[in-house]
């Protein structure tokens, strides 16, 4: 447990959403990513080539702004029923997992359906699907990012993104508990900057280790062994629509719901409801 309660009461529906965090938190990667093992091997290595690293590297470095761009607000404030995307912040916590959980299913569908017919291409399709994917990925944790008030456009708030699509995608435990640690760090770190600002003092800090962990090479290299496990039968004959469809849906499913974790333990922190060790 790396959470304890604050000055402000916290609900029995918030205090729920705290246990669900913890679980998420300590759940191992999805079984799916295991499930593939030596037997997808070859096919495997195949989209590897096809969809090198450093063509993830290169596509990271845009898609996180495109992600921020295409997430579009105006059903949130009519739903939300706000002024503001800011005034989520302070709202209320099951108001912004409603509006969460309506963005998810909805990204859930959309990617399955892009999957279905990039798939039915096989390995070309794989092409515009491996970009189209991880771009979505990244809007996904940007509308969700939404839901509870946070509009992610400075450059901590970008590394925490990236911080979410590198906690969803792990291949390991280890690499799930470094992304959750870096998560952890930019929490604090941004606490920190803007405790700085009310005071009226600039601030310049740098990250520190989490800078080490979420740097982009690192993350374009968890990706392309992620993707390309989950696209490895997508490449064969016949089977690819299905597979397309299922895969994608199933990630953005991890995606979702890494980032309504994420924020959500973000929001309860800046509402003093827990304290972040």
């Amino acid at each position: 447990m790396d959470t304890t309660f604050n000055q402000n009461p916290i609900t029995i529906y918030e205090k729920e959403q705290l246990e669900h965090i913890n679980k998420w938190k300590n759940e191992e990667p999805s079984v799916l990513n295991q499930a593939y093992g030596a037997v997808l091997k070859p096919v495997s290595w195949v989209v590897e080539k096809v969809v090198p690293e450093m063509a993830i590297q290169g596509l990271l470095d845009g898609a996180n702004e495109v992600g921020r761009y295409f997430a579009d607000t105006k059903d949130l404030l009519r739903d939300g029923q706000v002024l503001k995307i800011q005034d989520l912040k302070y709202k209320d916590l099951e108001l912004s997992d409603q509006l969460a959980d309506d963005v998810h299913n909805w990204a859930i569908g959309l990617a399955t359906t892009e999957g279905g017919v990039a798939g039915f291409f096989g390995l070309p399709g794989t092409l515009v699907d491996v970009p189209a994917i991880i771009t979505f990925a990244l809007r996904t944790i940007h509308k969700i990012g939404l839901c509870y008030g946070y509009d992610c456009k400075n450059e901590q708030d970008k590394k925490f993104v990236l911080g979410i699509l590198a906690a969803s995608g792990a291949n390991s435990v280890e690499e799930k508990t470094a992304a959750i640690l870096a998560l952890k760090s930019i929490q604090n770190t941004i606490a920190k900057q803007t405790w700085k600002k009310m005071a009226g003092i600039a601030t310049h800090q740098p990250f520190g280790r989490e800078a080490a962990i979420l740097a982009v090479k690192n993350l374009a290299k968890q990706l392309g062994i992620n993707i390309s496990k989950r696209k490895a039968l997508q490449a064969i004959p016949f089977i690819g629509a299905f597979v397309g469809a299922s895969s994608n849906g199933w990630y953005i499913k991890d995606v979702g719901w890494a980032a309504r974790r994420a924020f959500q333990e973000r929001w309860l922190i800046e509402n003093e409801k827990i304290i972040n060790i």
